[in-house]
C-alpha cells in the first residue's frame, strides 16, 4: 500500500507539478486582491492592443472605392445579389468626409498583413529583454509607441500604399513585445492555481477591443470618416499608456499597497517556479524539446483561423453580402463578444476542472485545445455554404469565435507549465513563428477571395480548416504540461 501511494504522488508530480506544491490556501483576497487588479489594468491595455489590430480593418471598408470592383460581376448563383453596385462609398455626404483609393483586394491583402510582417521582428529579442529588464518597460513603450504611430495611420495613406503598409509593419514592431511581456509578468504575479483563469481574464481583453473598435469604429467612418477613427481611438490609446506606467509595478515586493498576507501568498507560490532566467538561456534543449514544438504548431495552425476571421470578416461581410461599413462594423461585432466572454468563461472552468480533479492538467489542456481548434475550423466550413443568409453567417462566425476561445486553456497556457522560467523569451520565438499565419493568411485569403465569390472564399475557410486539423493532432501526439528537466532552477545553467 505505502509503494502504490507513493507510485500515485510520483505520477501526479509529473503531470501537474505546480499544483501539487502546498501553497498557503485561503490566504491573499480574490477579486479584491491586488493581482486581480492587475488582470484588470492588463485586460485594459489588451483591449487598447487589439483596438490597434482591428482599426485599419474596419476603416478599410471605408477607404476603398468599390465601385470599380463591382462592375465587372455577373449575376450568378456564386455571388450574393442584395444590393445593387450602390455602395456608401459612392454617396455624396461619404466622399465630402474622406478620401476613398482605387486598391484592389489583393493590396488590401497586403496592407491588412504588414502589421504581422513588423510583428515577426522584435518578438524574440523583446521576450529575451523582459528577463533581463523586466516587464514593465517593455511593455509599456511599445503600447505607447504603438499608439503614436495609430495617429499617423491617416497621413501615411494619403501619401501612397506603402507608406501606410510601412506605419502598419512599424507599429506591428513595437506590439510585438507585449506579449512576451505579458507571460513574463504573471511567472512574477499568478500563483499557479489561478493561473488560468487570470491570464485568460486578462487576454479577454483583446476581444473586448476588437468587438468595440468594431462597432464603434464602422459607425465612426461612417457618420464622421474614417481618419477620425485613428484620430480618436489613437488620443484615447495615448492617454491610457501615460496612466498606465502610474498603475503597474514589477512584482509583489516592488508594489507599495499590496498586502503582507497577499504578498507571501503569491512569493511562495511563484518560488516553485524559479526566477526568470538572465543572460544565458538552453537554446540545444529547447531546440529539442518535443512539448515546445507541439506548441509552436498548435500556435501556427490556429492563428491562422483567428487572424482570417479578425482582419477579414468585416471584409467578408461588405463584399460578398454587401453591407455597408456601419453595418459590417455593427455584425462583426458579436463574434468576438462571444469570444470575451468564452476566454473569462474558460479560464474559471479549466482552473476548476484542475482544482477538483476532474481532469489532468495535461489532459485538460489537450481537451480545450481539441474543441477550441477543430470546432471552430468547422463551423468557418458551413459560412460559404449558406449562402447569403447574414445572419445566419454572423451566428456561425460567433460560435467559432467563442469556442475558440477554448484554446486560452489549452496551448496558449502551455509554455508557464513546461517552461516558466523562460516563457517570455520562448513565446517571443513561437509567436514569430506563429505570426508568420498572421502575415501570411490575409494575404492568402485576399487572393483566393479575388473575385468576391462564394466559391472563392470557401477556399478560404477550407483551407483554415485543414491547417487546424494539422496543428490539432501534432499537438496532441507531443503536447506535454510538466516542467521540463532543463527547465528546473537546479538544472538552469
Amino acid at each position: 500500500m505505502e509503494d502504490d501511494s507513493l507510485a500515485t504522488e510520483i505520477h501526479e508530480e509529473s503531470t501537474c507539478p505546480l499544483l501539487d506544491e502546498q501553497f498557503p490556501r485561503g490566504k491573499g483576497p480574490g477579486l479584491c486582491s491586488v493581482r486581480w487588479g492587475l488582470a484588470l489594468i492588463l485586460h485594459i491595455s489588451l483591449f487598447v492592443t487589439y483596438s490597434q489590430r482591428v482599426d485599419l480593418s474596419i476603416a478599410i471598408v471605408a477607404m476603398v472605392n468599390s465601385t470599380g470592383q463591382q462592375k465587372s460581376f455577373n449575376v450568378s448563383a456564386d455571388v450574393c445579389p442584395g444590393q445593387t453596385p450602390a455602395p456608401l462609398n459612392t454617396s455624396q455626404p461619404r466622399e465630402v468626409k474622406a478620401p476613398v483609393y482605387d486598391w484592389t483586394p489583393e493590396t488590401c491583402g497586403l496592407l491588412l498583413s504588414s502589421f504581422s510582417y513588423g510583428y515577426l521582428v522584435t518578438q524574440v529579442p523583446g521576450g529575451y529583454l523582459t528577463g533581463i529588464v523586466g516587464w514593465k518597460p517593455v511593455l509599456g513603450i511599445g503600447l505607447l509607441l504603438s499608439s503614436v504611430l495609430g495617429l499617423l495611420l491617416p497621413s501615411a495613406a494619403e501619401l501612397g500604399v506603402i507608406y501606410l503598409a510601412l506605419v502598419q509593419a512599424f507599429r506591428g514592431l513595437s506590439q510585438e513585445v507585449i506579449f512576451p511581456a505579458v507571460y513574463t509578468l504573471w511567472t512574477k504575479w499568478a500563483p499557479p492555481q489561478e493561473l488560468t483563469c487570470l491570464m485568460n481574464v486578462a487576454d479577454a481583453g483583446t476581444t473586448l477591443g476588437t468587438f468595440f473598435t468594431l462597432m464603434v469604429g464602422g459607425i465612426t467612418c461612417q457618420t464622421l470618416g474614417w481618419p477620425a477613427c485613428f484620430y480618436i481611438f489613437g488620443g484615447v490609446h495615448c492617454v491610457w499608456c501615460l496612466l498606465w506606467f502610474f498603475l503597474v509595478f514589477e512584482d509583489p515586493d516592488s508594489h507599495p499597497c499590496i498586502s503582507t498576507t497577499e504578498k507571501e501568498y503569491i512569493t511562495s507560490a511563484s518560488t516553485q517556479k524559479g526566477p526568470c532566467h538572465r543572460w544565458s538561456l538552453p537554446l540545444l534543449s529547447m531546440l529539442k524539446c518535443g512539448p515546445l514544438w507541439a506548441i509552436a504548431v498548435a500556435y501556427f495552425c490556429c492563428d491562422w483561423l483567428f487572424y482570417t476571421l479578425l482582419t477579414l470578416l468585416p471584409v467578408y461581410l461588405n463584399r460578398i453580402l454587401h453591407l455597408d461599413s456601419g453595418e459590417s462594423g455593427f455584425l462583426s461585432a458579436p463574434p468576438h463578444i462571444g469570444n470575451w466572454l468564452g476566454h473569462i468563461g474558460t479560464g474559471l472552468l479549466g482552473d476548476f476542472l484542475v482544482a477538483k480533479s476532474l481532469l489532468q492538467l495535461a489532459t485538460m489542456r489537450k481537451l480545450f485545445t481539441a474543441l477550441g481548434m477543430l470546432c471552430p475550423a468547422g463551423l468557418v466550413l458551413k459560412v460559404s455554404y449558406v449562402g447569403c443568409n447574414y445572419i445566419a453567417v454572423v451566428i456561425l462566425f460567433t460560435l467559432s469565435m467563442t469556442l475558440i476561445s477554448m484554446t486560452g486553456a489549452g496551448f496558449a497556457v502551455n509554455l508557464l507549465d513546461v517552461a516558466p522560467r523562460y516563457a517570455g523569451f520562448l513565446h517571443g520565438v513561437i509567436n514569430t513563428l506563429a505570426n508568420l499565419s498572421g502575415m501570411v493568411a490575409p494575404s492568402v485569403a485576399g487572393f483566393l477571395g479575388s473575385q468576391d465569390t462564394l466559391s472563392g472564399w470557401r477556399n478560404v475557410f477550407f483551407l483554415s480548416g485543414a491547417v487546424n486539423l494539422c496543428g490539432v493532432t501534432f499537438y496532441l501526439l507531443f503536447g506535454r504540461a510538466d516542467i521540463q528537466d532543463w527547465a528546473r532552477v537546479e538544472s538552469a545553467p
